[in-house]
């Protein structure tokens, strides 16, 4: 690989994931790389925007130069060297110092704004005269699982291809080291911020609710980062037919001449749309005469293979969005169904992990935010989930979340250092609702499991869906629903050592009501 005259000495801001990963690609290349930081080297954690300033200096990590120290420090070397292009991390936000004072740097010198990974990652496929097909997805909720849909398709229809972005794969790395044709691309609104010259094939926004204002400062700019996955969308700008906020986006997206906008609804579909008709998932979008019939691409069952019995709405919805996309480069049925069948959910991402106790255990530990946790709870049967609840709050208020799903519950157990702010909302928004808390004892979430068992009735859903961080309890949201899992295995160990004994005793199998 040679070296692009535009990317001969770089600055990249942040010294988490993205940076080493720009920084090791670059200098493949044989870029001058320089990376600025003012936190400590997380080694592998995400990255943050907490200025905290440590010792000064020079230092050389994973064989790069890391200029890392107190913010005059950092500040004063910027200044005082020549870049082509800055790259800022995800992590890094607008209000950060160093994010300002590369913004200053670039303005002052004329080298155009500051870049994400995936801007990037844009040029470098072009340098390497890659011919690439991009399918964006962005949204508050639901990205992993769709891209993964996404890819799942593309591998079933023989197409070499990467998940790659937020989902945790560096883009940089697998346009620099892998032989792909497709790329099904997640884009946080951190790294849309600082994305305009991707060219999508097809795109979508899931959906668009406050989170993240501590990076972007207002709703409004969260919304307006994650509307621009639109920009510059060659075929398909896909968006949910029901959602208004996402028409609008589309509606005044600046595309490519030609670009169509394609709805999705799990219900009949109109012209344009992706959705359901009975039993089977169908295509009124595409294909010669897609104004005058629908093209069936899939079966409720072909879901279920990974959904369950009762796929949420919110599965259903990403489905529908993966479909979208990948028919604007006319993906075959076959592929699209074979694509299903084959997929499995990224872990603790609405994942069953098994039957005990005559229920469905679900693991949905990385609905870390309200609005994740209501897209998890919705599309149950009425008084059918026991919800377990509460964490790390991130200061949310629970009180419309609560009014949304009491319907679907049957009884919730909560946990979190601080149970308060989940049952203040629960006492005043679902009163009917009975509740237990559990604190933080040692072996506490195999406590959570049986109390569920108390809470229910045969043929309930046990839903992990937090609604919260973890870190208050735990070290990831990985970690708590791993800790999950265990559980639900335990106690279904211990419910088949119990049926076992009774019936020895009794000479009868026996039931949970008898």
């Amino acid at each position: 690989m040679t070296t692009p005259k535009f990317l001969q000495n770089v600055a990249v801001l942040g010294h988490g994931v993205t940076g080493r990963a720009v920084s090791s690609v670059l200098r493949e290349l044989g870029a001058s790389v320089t990376i600025y930081t003012t936190t400590p080297n997380t080694d592998g954690k995400p990255e943050n925007d907490q200025t905290q300033p440590t010792q000064t200096g020079e230092e050389s990590r994973h064989g790069e130069t890391v200029i890392n120290g107190q913010i005059e420090y950092v500040l004063a070397h910027l200044q005082e060297n020549q870049y082509q292009v800055i790259i800022t991390s995800p992590g890094i936000s607008p209000s950060n110092p160093l994010y300002q004072a590369g913004a200053t740097y670039a303005e002052d010198h004329g080298i155009g704004p500051l870049w994400s990974e995936m801007e990037l990652a844009w040029h470098l496929a072009e340098h390497l005269g890659k011919d690439i097909d991009w399918y964006t997805v962005t949204g508050t909720n639901g990205k992993t699982t769709t891209v993964s849909l996404v890819g799942a398709m593309l591998t079933a229809a023989g197409i070499p291809n990467a998940v790659v972005g937020n989902v945790g794969r560096s883009i940089v790395e697998v346009i620099a080291h892998q032989d792909v044709k497709a790329l099904a691309v997640e884009m946080s609104s951190f790294q849309l911020h600082n994305t305009y010259s991707v060219q999508p094939v097809a795109s979508v926004c899931l959906n668009v609710d406050a989170d993240h204002l501590d990076w972007h400062g207002t709703s409004e700019a969260y919304a307006a980062d994650k509307a621009r996955v639109y920009s510059n969308t060659e075929i398909a700008c896909v968006y949910d037919a029901l959602d208004a906020q996402i028409i609008k986006m589309v509606a005044e997206a600046d595309v490519i001449e030609g670009a169509r906008a394609i709805g999705y609804r799990a219900d009949i579909p109109a012209r344009g749309e992706i959705g359901i008709v009975e039993n089977y998932l169908v295509d009124r979008a595409y294909g010669e005469k897609y104004w005058e019939e629908a093209t069936a691409v899939a079966t409720l069952e072909d879901v279920q293979t990974f959904a369950g019995k009762t796929p949420s709405p919110a599965v259903l919805s990403d489905v529908l969005a993966a479909i979208a996309l990948v028919r604007a480069k006319e993906l075959s049925p076959e592929a699209i169904r074979a694509g299903l069948q084959n997929f499995r959910p990224a872990p603790h991402r609405r994942e069953i992990v098994g039957e005990a106790a005559d229920m469905t255990w679900i693991d949905d530990s990385k609905a870390t935010n309200a609005h994740a946790a209501m897209a998890s709870l919705r599309g149950f049967p009425s008084g059918s989930v026991i919800w377990i609840a509460g964490g790390d709050t991130k200061g949310q208020d629970f009180s419309e979340l609560v009014q949304k799903v009491q319907s679907q519950l049957r009884g919730v157990v909560v946990i979190g250092a601080d149970p308060t702010p989940m049952v203040k909302a629960l006492e005043a928004h679902a009163a009917t609702v009975p509740y237990v808390v559990v604190d933080g004892h040692e072996d506490f979430m195999y406590s959570v499991v049986n109390e569920a068992v108390a809470l229910s009735r045969p043929g309930d859903h046990v839903v992990l869906a937090p609604a919260c961080a973890s870190w208050d309890q735990f070290n990831s949201y990985a970690e708590r629903g791993e800790v999950f899992k265990e559980a639900v295995a335990r106690l279904k160990e211990a419910w088949a050592q119990a049926g076992t004994l009774e019936s020895k005793d009794t000479g009868e199998p026996q039931t949970k009501e008898s």
